[in-house]
């Protein structure tokens, strides 16, 4: 299984030079995890930077993957892989979400560096 972070979903859906690390784990929608925080983090930034309706065109794609919500199993590992990495909450929940799940995790976020069970791909000047 595979879950790409917010990061990896705005690279792609700018279609930046980033974009190639995201975009085979993205189109792969039978392997592919998204957690609800991700849901929310992509409809907020590109709500912002342009408007509602590009916003839900972008989470109708994210949708095409099997959506995780925050149980009480996640929110409670969550908080432990918080604490032990260093985690902001959002990663954390992400991050919880992918172990659970045996998925990888496919990053451009430093937080997630050098973490089992992710792909990290260091930000580039576009």
């Amino acid at each position: 299984m595979n879950l790409v972070d917010t990061s990896g979903w705005l690279e792609y859906f700018a279609d930046s030079s980033q974009a190639r690390h995201f975009a085979t784990a993205i189109e792969d929608t039978r392997k592919l995890l998204v957690p609800s925080v991700v849901l929310c983090e992509v409809f907020k930034k590109i709500a912002l930077a342009f408007d509602e309706g590009r916003a839900f065109a972008a989470v109708a794609q994210l949708k095409q993957g099997k959506v995780v919500d925050v149980d009480e199993t996640v929110a409670l590992y969550a908080g432990k892989l918080s604490i032990e990495h260093k985690l902001p909450m959002a990663d954390a929940f992400i991050y919880a979400t992918a172990l659970l799940n045996k998925a990888t995790v496919f990053t451009q976020d430093a937080h997630f560096e050098g973490l089992p069970q992710v792909k990290y791909f260091a930000k580039t000047a576009n």
